[in-house]
């Protein structure tokens, strides 16, 4: 018997409640996680945590998988997660297994991705002692955690499995982690079922104002060049409908953030294209002169502003946001709307329509606002010259692309150049799609997280689009991959470099490439093969359709070694220190443009 609940704007399904007979600490945990709906955990095990795999021995309604390292046991859980809209699992042991774990934890954190992770702890008694395998996990996991815990009795566990849940999903999400001691995994108490638990850390969400909607509605019924501006915080609500709902409604042009692509449809004329550092000329243009921001599940990074001080000079802005520490802290705004993106967006356009009854939306207002947009976008500033000879890195993502369009296609990635080629050159109509690191920029990340997205999606198309350098970080997870048949597809954007790092080498550190270029890669179809899986390379453009129309079609986990030009570099860009309309748009563009301070010359 199951029921419905709504998290985070996602259904989750819950079982009924298991007895209160009396049991091990080790049984409660998986009681709760079945409770909670949990169907599976990524994880590795230790002396620490034994009684909880133990217990795990004898359950078939919670699926284990086995990674080769804690961080892609935490990574693949987030990939779960994202994909998915539920809450994922990570299991690991005590000492260096938490702290293993601790990149996945602060990874999780800054893109608010909800995750638990059930890390083991030494005996009680031995708390302090500097015992084997022991460390201070609650103390090192607390500025990486949204919320963690040290359980002390048996008797109080499941309630703090249920509250973990709550505090994950809850507001902004995030990951806790809850450390339990070996002794009290074997340690007897009854269960607390959910229903029953105490949320002693109730995260409270306020309730939206109604002034706060009409005067929202009152500036957006005014402006002449706005903006939405949307962020991840638009998928984690489940709130792309609403998105899509009222920016069609306005008329209103829209960009995304790195982590918000896929909230609205890349196809739609309406879209920009991403925004930031390596944006579109449209979107960054366009943010740059408008005079209303509408900011939706985004906090203002760094990447997207640029330089504070000419961010948006003059332009009202408008903050969206579930998390109030997040408002103010970067940028001023001239209106904060604290609460959940979904309800914010289909209470302003209930208060849009209401307005409209009484006097028509002139979207003739925008009309000129809208022709210098297109202006901008007539400039294609992603636009690149192929070569004859060798693959460009930006023409090998367009062509994976264009040979997936229509496939039900999960894309996550590395961190570096490729991710930012991916982030311009794959295209997303729909949420929970884009799997990538935004906040910490974990090198490693993509190739756990797309094991996570699979076990969720067993039938679906996953590629994690990698680097040569990046993937190397995290490439034990193949075995995994291997060993649960787990049809992954490695596709790697090789240019022997560590990519972004010598493109800011060129640009800002006059082309001394200080210890950024690789020189013993590792043969990637030899090493497909020696894990059991399919080895792939393509060298030349005319190769590369026909390789990845093969790559498609395996059945086994794949590395692709896609090798392309060595220095090709990511445009546009706004180098560190512009502001959004100094962008370098490439082609000529040298380290001679760019002073020592990362300031554009020209």
């Amino acid at each position: 018997m199951t029921t419905a609940l709504k998290t985070s704007g996602m259904n989750e399904a819950v079982s009924t409640a298991p007895s209160t007979a009396q049991k091990s600490g080790a049984e409660l945990v998986l009681d709760a996680l079945e409770e909670q709906g949990v169907d599976v955990i990524f994880g590795y095990p230790g002396g620490a945590v034994l009684p909880i795999y133990d217990a795990l021995h004898h359950r078939s309604s919670i699926q284990h998988i086995l990674m080769r390292h804690e961080q892609g046991a935490v990574h693949a859980a987030e990939g779960y997660a994202r994909s998915t809209g539920k809450v994922g699992v990570a299991l690991v042991t005590s000492g260096p297994g938490a702290t293993n774990a601790v990149t996945g934890l602060a990874d999780a954190l800054l893109d608010s991705i909800p995750i638990i992770c059930i890390s083991g702890q030494v005996a009680r008694p031995f708390i302090g002692t500097d015992a084997f395998q022991e460390c201070d996990t609650t103390g090192i996991t607390r500025s990486c955690t949204k919320h963690n815990y040290l359980a002390q009795s048996a008797k109080s566990l499941s309630g703090i499995i249920h509250e973990a849940f709550h505090i994950a999903r809850r507001g902004r999400p995030g990951p806790v982690l809850v450390d339990i001691p070996k002794d009290v995994q074997f340690e007897e108490a009854a269960y607390t079922p959910r229903a029953e638990a105490k949320n002693r850390n109730c995260i409270v969400v306020p309730d939206i104002k109604n002034n706060d909607i009409e005067h929202a509605v009152e500036l957006m019924r005014h402006a002449r060049r706005p903006v939405f501006y949307t962020g991840g915080g638009v998928i984690n609500a489940g709130a792309s409908a609403q998105l899509r709902a009222l920016a069609r409604q306005t008329g209103f042009p829209l960009t995304s953030t790195l982590m918000g692509l896929g909230s609205f449809p890349a196809s739609d004329p309406q879209w920009l294209g991403m925004l930031g550092m390596h944006g579109s000329l449209e979107a960054n243009n366009a943010m740059h002169d408008c005079d209303l921001m509408i900011c939706v599940g985004a906090r203002f990074d760094d990447r997207v502003t640029g330089r504070l001080d000419a961010f948006s000079p003059n332009s009202r802005k408008i903050h969206i946001d579930i998390d109030p520490s997040s408002v103010n802290k970067n940028v001023p705004v001239d209106l904060a709307i604290i609460g959940d993106a979904g309800e914010v967006m289909d209470a302003m356009l209930a208060e849009w329509r209401r307005r409209e009854t009484q006097e028509k939306h002139d979207k003739v207002r925008i009309a000129e606002w809208l022709m210098q947009i297109d202006g901008w976008r007539a400039r294609k500033s992603f636009q690149f010259e192929p070569a004859d000879d060798r693959i460009k890195p930006q023409h090998a993502v367009q062509r994976l692309y264009e040979l997936t369009r229509g496939k039900d296609v999960y894309i996550t990635t590395e961190v570096g150049q490729h991710q930012m080629w991916a982030a311009q050159y794959f295209h997303f109509d729909e949420p929970n799609r884009w799997m990538t690191s935004g906040g910490l920029g974990t090198m490693g990340y993509g190739l756990p997280a797309a094991l996570g997205v699979q076990v969720a999606h067993p039938d679906a198309l996953v590629i994690d689009i990698a680097g040569d350098a990046s993937v190397q970080m995290t490439m034990q997870e193949m075995s995994a991959a291997v060993q649960y048949g787990l049809p992954i597809k490695i596709f790697i954007i090789n240019n022997a470099y560590l990519g972004m790092v010598r493109q800011w080498q060129e640009l800002l550190h006059g082309r001394r490439y200080s210890h950024s270029y690789s020189d013993s890669l590792p043969d990637f179809v030899k090493l497909a093969d020696a894990y059991g899986g399919h080895g792939i390379r393509a060298e030349k453009p005319h190769e590369l359709d026909a390789k990845i129309e093969e790559m498609l079609a395996s059945k086994k986990p794949v590395l692709f070694d896609c090798v392309v030009t060595n220095e090709e570099n990511v445009f546009p860009m706004i180098p560190s220190g512009a502001a959004h309309n100094e962008m370098l748009m490439g082609g000529a563009v040298t380290g001679d443009e760019i002073s020592d301070e990362g300031k554009v010359l020209v």
